[in-house]
């Protein structure tokens, strides 16, 4: 039986990677989270990793508060760069792959077209250069590894989805940034992605969204629709969100990947955006 570990495993995308396996006999899930492995200290990373032996390690442990990170600056690095370079060596130093999750924070979101694999990183906000810093320890320290970089993820948790949902039960309107693009993406279809690559000797870096592309605003009226809300959404511009809450950190205004590898590789398609939006109500 192969062991798999994941960390972050009480996020969203760690309870979708755990349903993605779940009723597979031929892997072995071990969860851990912040509470069972501290991932930024190398000693318990390379005990618990050695233990295990594991056939592959998924890492979803991230610190994903982007205003948080601006604050936090010593925790973001800790967590988002030294805590995938220590499973990146453990992940070498046991013959284990390493699947790390990465963001579309890593591009200045100033692009006019789909970011492929090919283009040149350059975040912009402290959450993207911590993530950034990550990708480049886990390519300097593990051969056999996968970093998928996603954007605007929801699943099982804390999300936008639910937030919308939420405020809706509170309010008859709602304001929500029209000049911010990207591409929602289920954790069901991210988790897929990975179990499709973890078997696979295809290495390197892959973007993993869902098919399409909306605004935030468009995102929240799709969110009503499904869910039979009345809510009205009304479109603001960035520079009115700024306004309304100013220590916020800087967002990409451009956050589209293209799954441009995945593509080349063989052909694997997300489902469109809101194909997945629609099944994650359902």
């Amino acid at each position: 039986m192969k062991r798999i570990i994941v960390t972050g495993c009480n996020g969203q995308l760690g309870r979708a990677v755990n349903r993605e396996y779940e009723n597979n006999p031929e892997f072995e899930i071990i969860n851990t989270d912040v509470d069972k492995l501290d991932i930024t200290c190398i000693e318990k990373v390379l005990g618990f990793v050695e233990a295990v032996n594991p056939y592959a390690i998924i890492n979803c442990a991230a610190m994903t508060a982007v205003d948080g990170c601006e604050k936090e600056i010593d925790a973001a690095y800790k967590v988002n760069a030294v805590g995938p370079r220590n499973l990146a060596i453990a992940a070498e130093k046991t013959g284990a792959k390493l699947v790390h999750i990465s963001t579309d924070y890593v591009f200045a979101g100033d692009a006019k077209e789909p970011y492929t694999e090919f283009d040149e990183p350059s975040p912009v906000s402290m959450y993207g250069k911590s993530k950034w810093q990550g990708e480049k320890f886990v390519k300097e320290f593990c051969r056999k590894h996968f970093i998928i970089r996603t954007a605007w993820l929801y699943g099982e948790g804390k999300n936008f989805v639910r937030t919308m949902l939420s405020l809706a039960e509170k309010m008859p309107e709602v304001s929500v940034v029209c000049d911010q693009v990207g591409s929602p993406t289920s954790a069901k279809e991210l988790a897929k992605a990975i179990y499709y690559l973890i078997d696979t000797s295809n290495y390197g870096t892959y973007h993993g969204t869902c098919e399409g592309m909306c605004s935030w605003a468009d995102f929240a009226t799709e969110i009503f629709r499904l869910a039979g809300k009345s809510t009205k959404v009304n479109y603001i511009t960035s520079e009115d969100y700024a306004r309304m809450y100013p220590n916020s950190a800087k967002r990409p205004a451009y956050s589209v990947l293209d799954n441009y590898m995945l593509r080349l590789i063989g052909g694997y398609k997300f489902a469109d955006w809101k194909t997945a939006l629609s099944e994650y109500f359902d």
